[in-house]
């Protein structure tokens, strides 16, 4: 009878598999779970940091050679499952159980921001994540229109219950007035309003919330900001020069505001914007370059028809571009996360 293979055998190998994004290896970042072995074979869990990452095949693939290399192991079986870290600034956020809130922003409008910020939360929940996606764009909610919902369910007796669409919990003050009605606010009753999404929204547990901010650096996104406490940002870009300003003034909002930022995107990449301003920017800023979006029909198209082109066309080259940046989001979320030293308690009143 084989002698039994110890489990401080099996972690020795595994602890010399590392996370690539984390650059930590398994066993330290206590990512193995339910091992157990039985005659030759070896199982165990391998617990990632969120269900979009976008290594996890690498990850297990060298996960099973390194426990393969072990005297008298002939089989290795590998569940791959995921815990969403919390990065600390959204502990004492109204005990809310959200886990990440990610803000996608950019410095002028018309530049596709709430086409990605939808086909991003879209492209979360296909890889298991549980994500809300809140409208914070006060003056100009298209959030219900790109998604095809037209109203909420109501409420719970105490809270408003959130609509619903591709796995996705929703609110927008779209929700909330007459089609066509102009919202002529300032400051404060915005604020009161997205403070009301957070607080009166039954959102119940979330691994991310994708906040589509109001374009530009004036008093709107500036005072969300600083109301929500946001784990990253992302900036949404044009490849023309006239956006990349705006963008980068954007960008340093978020800086000034000590908020990470988690890379540019580039969107409607092609003939007729042009291409690389994105990651000229990213290169400027010594942020991340999240991935480029080309300019296909298909995307205009979802939106207008509330279905985003990651479900109306996953294989076109948009779909999949915003699929990879999604993986790219959630990773780098990760590692923010996970680097977070202990943060104070932040909460909204």
């Amino acid at each position: 009878m084989p002698e039994k293979i110890s489990n401080e055998t099996i972690l020795a190998a595994l602890g010399k598999v590392q996370e690539p994004e984390l650059h930590r290896d398994l066993v330290t970042l206590n990512m193995i779970r339910d091992l157990e072995s039985k005659g030759s074979t070896v199982n165990f869990t391998i617990l990632l940091t969120t269900p979009a990452c976008p290594l996890r095949s690498q990850i297990e693939r060298e996960a099973k050679t390194a426990v393969l290399a072990i005297p008298g192991v002939e089989a290795v079986n590998v569940k791959m499952d995921a815990s969403v870290p919390n990065d600390g600034r959204m502990r004492g956020l109204l005990n809310l159980p959200i886990r990440n809130a990610i803000a996608v922003a950019s410095g002028k409008g018309g530049v596709g921001k709430s086409t990605v910020a939808v086909n991003l939360a879209v492209a979360l929940v296909q890889s298991g994540a549980r994500v809300g996606l809140m409208d914070a764009d006060i003056y100009g909610p298209n959030i219900p229109t790109m998604m095809g919902v037209k109203q909420i369910p109501g409420t719970n007796g105490e809270k408003l219950v959130p609509a619903e669409a591709y796995g996705v919990k929703l609110m927008s003050m779209g929700f909330l007035v007459k089609p066509g009605q102009p919202l002529i606010w300032r400051g404060p009753m915005l604020n009161s309003a997205i403070r009301q999404f957070l607080s009166d929204v039954d959102w119940g547990e979330l691994d991310y919330l994708i906040v589509d901010l109001p374009p530009g650096t004036g008093d709107a996104p500036l005072s969300l900001a600083q109301i929500l406490p946001l784990s990253g940002a992302l900036i949404v870009t044009l490849p023309q020069a006239v956006s990349l300003e705006d963008a980068s003034r954007s960008l340093e909002m978020f800086r000034a505001l000590e908020v990470p930022i988690l890379g540019v995107i580039e969107n409607m990449r092609g003939e007729f914007f042009g291409s690389g301003g994105g990651e000229d920017l990213a290169r400027i800023a010594k942020v991340p370059f999240l991935g480029a979006v080309p300019m296909e029909t298909p995307v205009r198209l979802g939106g207008d028809t509330g279905e985003p082109v990651i479900i109306s066309k996953p294989d076109s080259e948009a779909a999949k571009s915003l699929k990879a940046i999604a993986g790219q989001v959630a990773a780098r979320i990760s590692v923010t996360a996970l680097g977070q030293k202990d943060a104070p308690t932040i909460n909204v009143i």
